[in-house]
């Protein structure tokens, strides 16, 4: 009898470990009407379900177009996902780079309250950039859980300087931004300390006409600290070229946005720290450790300690193309990163195997991943077991 529970044991714990390592499709292309599905993001509902969004490319895998918002729900940790729902659609334009973060704080909602940002935009990048469309700033939100969303707010005025008054004579900005995005994956909302309750989202925007080796981009991130009332915009960071963009919670009030480098000229992350809750940035500076081929990452925190939070961070750690998936964990507020985990990866390093990727804490010893997979034919998740 020993013997026969041993074996049970051990065919059970085969069994779970290989259902933290699996890869479970979540979207596949061509399915449920749309022809392509990219840029992940995912949370966890105030319900404990998952919740992942994506962008619904109706025509084909173009940044352009018919793009809607779409979300899948899962209630079993990942194993299986629901049917899809449409969250946000602006009609045959686009509507993409979903941020979602869960709003514990407002007393108005003691059950919780999800915020979705998201962009809406009538042209293709390359002719924003050159001013030729325009690119506007929204939310929506849930009490539901996901079930059921809000009416979309715009919020463009207090978050983007765009200088178009011929498509809308109240944008006229000085500045004159052009391009702009935010994040891709998940906002943040702080958890600890002096800024606790302000929502932050991570973005980048471009600035006056296109730029030799795109120094016309850079990252910034916008906030509210009334739970959605107002927004206020952060300062840019200094950095030509800094562009797409994912931000975590340090301890002591610190808060890290860790950003792609257009330009390419060298092929790891760029890190800005603020002091100020976002508002304004006091370094940046290359991560070496953190290589990158020009992609996007993701960030996370999933211990908040009095010293040093404990961070992850998750992008395609490869200098050349878009693969090799790798989860990082730090110990000391993204300092060192002491583990890493591959998540994905090619067999023959030929094709864009992996490329953007969005986290979630699952449980304390669980990270969830979403991420583009196989030359983006799908968007799947796969639970890690980080410690």
């Amino acid at each position: 009898m020993k013997r026969l529970l041993s074996l049970i044991f051990v065919l059970f714990s085969i069994s779970f470990v290989f259902s933290q390592t699996e890869s479970i499709p979540v979207f596949i292309s061509g399915t449920d009407g749309y022809k392509s599905y990219r840029i992940p993001a995912i949370i966890k509902a105030p319900d404990g379900g998952l919740l992942a969004f994506c962008e619904g490319r109706v025509n084909g895998a173009g940044d352009f177009g018919h793009v809607n918002i779409v979300m899948k729900r899962s209630n079993d940790n990942g194993r299986t996902w629901g049917r899809l729902q449409v969250v946000a659609d602006y009609g045959e334009l686009q509507a993409g780079n979903p941020a979602p973060v869960v709003d514990l704080t407002d007393p108005g909602f003691p059950g919780g309250r999800i915020f979705l940002f998201y962009n809406t935009g009538n042209n293709q990048e390359g002719e924003v950039r050159k001013g030729n469309g325009l690119r506007e700033v929204w939310y929506k939100t849930s009490t539901d859980n996901g079930d059921t969303w809000s009416d979309a707010v715009n919020i463009t005025l207090q978050v983007h300087r765009p200088k178009q008054p011929k498509m809308n004579p109240s944008y006229d900005f000085p500045e004159d931004w052009r391009s702009y995005a935010n994040t891709p994956g998940h906002a943040l909302q702080f958890q600890n300390g002096k800024y606790k309750g302000r929502i932050f989202v991570a973005a980048n925007h471009s600035r006056g006409g296109p730029q030799k080796s795109f120094t016309d981009y850079s990252a910034h991130g916008f906030y509210t600290d009334d739970h959605g009332k107002t927004f206020h915009l952060g300062a840019s960071v200094n950095y030509p070229g800094s562009n797409e963009s994912t931000s975590a919670e340090m301890s002591k009030g610190k808060l890290m946005m860790n950003s792609r480098n257009q330009q390419g000229d060298v092929k790891a992350r760029i890190v800005s720290i603020s002091n100020d809750g976002g508002a304004t940035w006091d370094t940046s500076y290359f991560d070496k450790t953190l290589i990158d081929p020009v992609n996007e990452g993701s960030l996370l925190t999933i211990k908040h300690k009095r010293r040093k939070n404990i961070l992850a961070f998750c992008n395609a750690a490869d200098t050349i193309r878009r693969d090799n998936l790798t989860l990082r964990i730090s110990y000391d507020d993204g300092k060192t990163w002491k583990k890493s985990f591959v998540v994905d990866k090619s067999t023959d390093g030929k094709i864009d195997f992996t490329a953007y990727s969005d986290l979630v804490k699952m449980s304390k010893k669980k990270i969830g991943v979403l991420y583009e997979r196989d030359d983006y034919k799908e968007i799947a998740f796969k639970a890690v077991l980080w410690r």
